[in-house]
């Protein structure tokens, strides 16, 4: 690829390529959440990797550690915020390959546990570390997690560039 062809595609914007990404990760989400609850029972758990990880079916009315539980409005109201902001930036970021990563990620978390709050309220979780004092998780989560690490990574690089 010559400097003209990477020039080119630096120009190109990567929102098509951060829709798929996104719709992807909320079918992932949404399979994985409907496989648990149709296999696990309420509360019930199955070994995935032995020591390591479990399968759980909770509903979590709240956020991680279930603090602020049962404050669905709030929930809706910051998920509805963080959308249009997200939306925003990724509008603004379109050519910039790890930013739209990022809020790629991050857009496809918010929304995959927007849709369980809106149709059950409340968020199923089911990645149980073992070991670990770590609150359980689903793909959402993970996707909201990776998605803002990528962009703290990013604001850092920036930082020292400037």
């Amino acid at each position: 690829m010559n400097k003209t062809e990477k020039n080119q595609l630096k120009k190109q914007s990567l929102l098509p390529w951060s829709l798929i990404l996104i719709v992807g990760l909320i079918i992932v989400d949404q399979i994985v959440k409907h496989w648990v609850t149709s296999n696990i029972p309420l509360n019930g758990s199955r070994t995935f990797i032995p020591g390591l990880l479990d399968l759980d079916n909770l509903h979590n009315t709240g956020a991680a550690w279930s603090m602020l539980e049962g404050r669905q409005w709030f929930f809706a109201v910051i998920t509805v915020i963080a959308i249009i902001v997200v939306a925003y930036l990724m509008w603004k970021n379109r050519r910039s390959a790890w930013i739209m990563t990022g809020l790629s990620l991050i857009m496809a978390g918010a929304v995959g546990n927007f849709i369980d709050r809106l149709s059950q309220r409340y968020v199923v979780d089911m990645f149980a570390l073992k070991n670990v004092n770590f609150p359980v998780f689903n793909v959402a989560d993970a996707c909201l997690t990776v998605g803002v690490f990528i962009m703290l990574i990013v604001v850092l690089k920036e930082d020292d560039h400037k």
